[in-house]
């Protein structure tokens, strides 16, 4: 089974009038050149966001897989943490605030909303999108230019978030910033790109997280040494998003869906539920069988093997997805 995002209908429509500004091939030229950059390696804070075409282009290419990692992350934040109900965030990095549409998503709790970034189009463009949010928290939520260097100069917020912005920081900088992220929040939930070098970028920051006192709550059952030996496996996850026909023209696709792959570490100033175990891979379904590599919280790997004969268990195992705690709960 595979886990499906769906944009919110109000988000979709939004990104749609955006587009709708410029020419159709206009957009996909500029997002073909932006998808070249990031193949290429390029810090897309030096070179994307230089316009409003380009930004434009950014949200189109980006802000929908963006929405769908990020809402993936927080909802199995939320599932093993149900008393953490968030009234302020801060989104450092934002773009054009994919996460704050996400946390608001999840957590109808949420009563005030801050995006730090550093580009003036992007903050516009972000604004414009905010208010046509049926959500009230996101149509008032604030954004402030700034530059994030080894400290982040924000306020204090129960959640802070960031998303797809390490791997564009010096490296020498990214612990600094990470700690100065911990310092007065409720909850830390940091995503990157689910390629090795993603979740290199997060298995340090998870120990500089650990090291500040923080407890994970997610992906990981514990807090120890990540079972998974880097270089051979890496700990990511994958969220298929379904794709609007202008969106398939923008990126000049043709399938109606794209897989957004994704590391991630959640982390808090205070214990909460973890999950007994969490699945790596999608599970493999066979005759009567339904076989999972599991994340344990001994900690380890291993292997289950749920058969037919194990009835309620078994259905249960049928519907599980790729990045599900097992046993799922209830």
């Amino acid at each position: 089974m595979t886990v499906t995002a769906t944009l919110p209908g109000d988000l979709s429509d939004a990104l749609d009038a955006v587009l709708r500004r410029f020419a159709p091939a206009q957009i996909a030229r500029s997002v073909q050149s932006l998808m070249g950059q990031y193949r290429d390696g390029a810090p897309p804070a030096e070179v994307i966001l230089r316009s409003e075409i380009d930004v434009a282009a950014y949200a189109a290419y980006r802000m929908p897989a963006t929405f769908a990692a990020v809402s993936a992350a927080l909802r199995h934040t939320a599932e093993l943490a149900p008393g953490f109900a968030p009234r302020t965030q801060v989104d450092v990095g934002g773009g054009t605030g994919a996460s704050v549409w996400a946390a608001a998503d999840v957590w109808g709790s949420l009563e005030k909303v801050t995006v730090l970034e550093q580009s003036p189009y992007a903050i516009s463009m972000g604004e414009w999108l905010a208010s046509r949010s049926r959500t009230p928290v996101v149509r008032s939520g604030q954004w402030s230019r700034g530059v994030i260097h080894r400290a982040v100069d924000k306020p204090p917020a129960d959640l802070v978030t960031m998303s797809y912005v390490l791997g564009e920081l010096p490296a020498d900088a990214q612990e600094a910033v990470v700690r100065s992220l911990a310092g007065d929040a409720g909850m830390v939930v940091l995503i990157e790109p689910g390629t090795p070098a993603g979740y290199a970028r997060i298995l340090a920051a998870r120990d500089v997280l650990i090291n500040q006192g923080m407890s994970v709550v997610a992906p990981c059952p514990h807090d120890l040494a990540c079972p998974i030996t880097l270089g051979r496996d890496w700990c990511h996850f994958s969220v298929r998003l379904n794709r609007t026909a202008l969106h398939r023209q923008i990126k000049v696709g043709t399938l109606s869906f794209e897989d957004e792959k994704f590391s991630y570490v959640a982390a808090a100033n205070r214990p909460w539920t973890r999950a007994s175990n969490r699945v790596l891979r999608h599970p493999t379904q066979r005759k009567g069988l339904v076989s999972m590599r599991l994340c344990t919280g001994e900690p380890g790997l291993t292997d289950e093997i749920v058969s037919k004969r194990r009835r309620d268990l078994y259905q249960r195992a049928r519907d599980i997805s790729w990045g599900n705690q097992w046993p799922p709960p209830g």
